[in-house]
């Protein structure tokens, strides 16, 4: 089977969709029609067992590689993912959809509430990380695949691949959670926090009704300044930007002088050209709410585990600390589950697990090849 719909001598890759009907949320409440955007990368073989989920972070979406018709900005992970790359295409057959709650072409906010005619706003269930992944099982079902070869991601990623192993533990043969953690520390609560309030601050935003006339810009773009600022490192900044002025004259007070403030304003303006503000909240809330170990200790939901993990993190990410990843491995210790525990060196804080790709290819691909030894 061939589902990528992908031209390989161009490397473009077309989006696709599934859709089902009456999805029940992890507090109850029902969401009558969901659609799921996603895209696929290699060919999945007769025997649908060299398929590989790509769980995305935050701010990602389904468009993990390659590109579209007519546009010149490859995927979120185009460098590792692809022919002879971290997760070979010419071996695997790799998935990646956009979460529930999104933006970018699976049901969230945004959408359409059949049952009013109108966007869901505020109306949308308060999803989960668990809702999240029961999403992507039904399109890993939809798809034929009964077992994943293995499943990665880094940030949220991360929460989704421990999700994943906790509801679906017999569904996975290995897993590379990476710069994550099992549960979000009162700090990274607190940075989402101060993120949803500058969002709810805007008046602009209208207690999230904002469709089809102006959105809260400016809100959304101070939630992404501020959380820029926690993906980045201090030795990254001083590198990048050091204490640099513009050079540019302006006359208005509390112009951006400094480089990194002309930075950070323009990351928050791309943010909001395409992103959504109740997304932002519903995601960000998602991931607060989300405790892999269920209140008990991650080990005691690991033991009907079958999968072998790969665990990396990062030295210089102080928003993720690898201190969370060990906790993870402790966890797979305790219960004879198979780890291997990287912790790379590199110096651009948590956005590592995005850029720096080289130490980390080389690992992945090695940890891939002994899972092949382990089943084989």
């Amino acid at each position: 089977m061939n589902a990528t719909l992908l031209d390989t001598e161009k490397n473009y890759v077309k989006p696709q969709k599934f859709s089902f009907e009456n999805f029940v949320c992890e507090n109850g409440e029902v969401i009558p029609y969901v659609d799921i955007a996603y895209e696929t990368y290699g060919t999945l073989n007769a025997s649908k067992s060299n398929a590989i989920l790509i769980a995305h972070a935050f701010s990602g979406d389904a468009h993990a590689a390659f590109y579209h018709e007519g546009e010149t900005r490859a995927g979120w992970w185009d460098n590792m993912i692809g022919p002879n790359r971290a997760f070979d295409t010419n071996r695997f057959f790799i998935i990646c959809s956009n979460v529930i709650g999104g933006c970018a072409g699976s049901t969230g906010p945004s959408s359409i509430n059949p049952n009013t005619g109108r966007p869901y706003a505020l109306d949308f269930p308060q999803v989960t990380i668990r809702d999240m992944v029961a999403a992507q099982k039904k399109l890993i079902e939809h798809l034929g695949i009964e077992k994943l070869y293995s499943l990665a991601g880094g940030s949220m990623g991360g929460m989704q691949v421990l999700e994943w192993l906790v509801s679906y533990p017999h569904a996975v043969l290995s897993a590379i959670p990476i710069a994550t953690t099992a549960r979000h520390s009162p700090q990274q609560i607190a940075f989402n926090e101060v993120g949803r309030q500058a969002i709810m601050a805007d008046p602009k935003w209208n207690g999230g009704n904002y469709y089809g006339a102006e959105i809260p810009r400016a809100g959304l773009s101070v939630a992404r300044m501020v959380g820029h600022i926690t993906y980045m490192s201090e030795k990254s900044m001083a590198e990048k930007f050091g204490r640099r002025t513009k050079s540019a004259a302006d006359s208005t007070k509390f112009h951006a002088d400094f480089e990194v403030e002309g930075y950070l304003r323009n990351r928050g303006d791309f943010f909001v050209r395409r992103f959504d503000a109740n997304s932002y909240l519903y995601i960000s809330k998602a991931m607060d709410l989300f405790d892999a170990s269920g209140g008990r200790h991650l080990s005691e939901k690991f033991f009907e585990l079958e999968a072998k993990l790969l665990v990396l993190a990062f030295k210089s990410d102080w928003l993720y600390p690898a201190h969370q990843s060990l906790d993870i491995v402790t966890a797979c210790k305790i219960t004879g589950v198979p780890v291997s525990y990287v912790e790379i060196e590199a110096n651009y804080g948590h956005d590592s697990f995005l850029v720096e790709t080289e130490k980390q290819s080389q690992i992945v691909r090695h940890f891939l090849s002994r899972v092949d030894e382990l089943i084989y």
